[in-house]
């Protein structure tokens, strides 16, 4: 497993171009690596993914086998349309992976840098 990293405002370009380069040089020296990076332009923009909901379906997954979407709205005790609407948004920003084996966190902590 590995760490997702989150970057909130300042020069994402610049970031990204850093990153870029480097995983570049790391494979140019054959070495093998996961990295999973996720940028957002203001706190607005994360809070509208990481909604207070949000985060308690990832620490509940991230904690727990799921063999579905069902099984995961059953066990927090919310409606299925919305915990389904939330896998949704999660899987699209990349923080969870939703398959047909279920609902998965393959990372072990989420790391936030937020540039003022």
């Amino acid at each position: 497993m590995s760490d997702v990293k989150i970057t909130v405002g300042g020069a994402m370009e610049e970031e990204a171009s850093r990153r870029f380069i480097d995983a570049w040089h790391r494979a140019e020296r054959g070495e093998t690596f996961h990295e999973r990076h996720l940028a957002f332009e203001s706190w607005e923009a994360l809070s509208r993914v990481l909604t207070g909901k949000r985060l308690e379906v990832l620490r509940y997954v991230r904690r727990h086998n799921l063999t579905s979407i069902r099984a995961l709205a059953k066990a927090l005790g919310r409606d299925y349309s919305n915990v389904h609407a939330d896998v949704q948004a999660l899987t699209a920003a990349g923080l969870l992976d939703a398959t047909d084996g279920g609902v998965r966190a393959d990372y072990d902590a989420i790391e936030t840098k937020i540039a003022i």
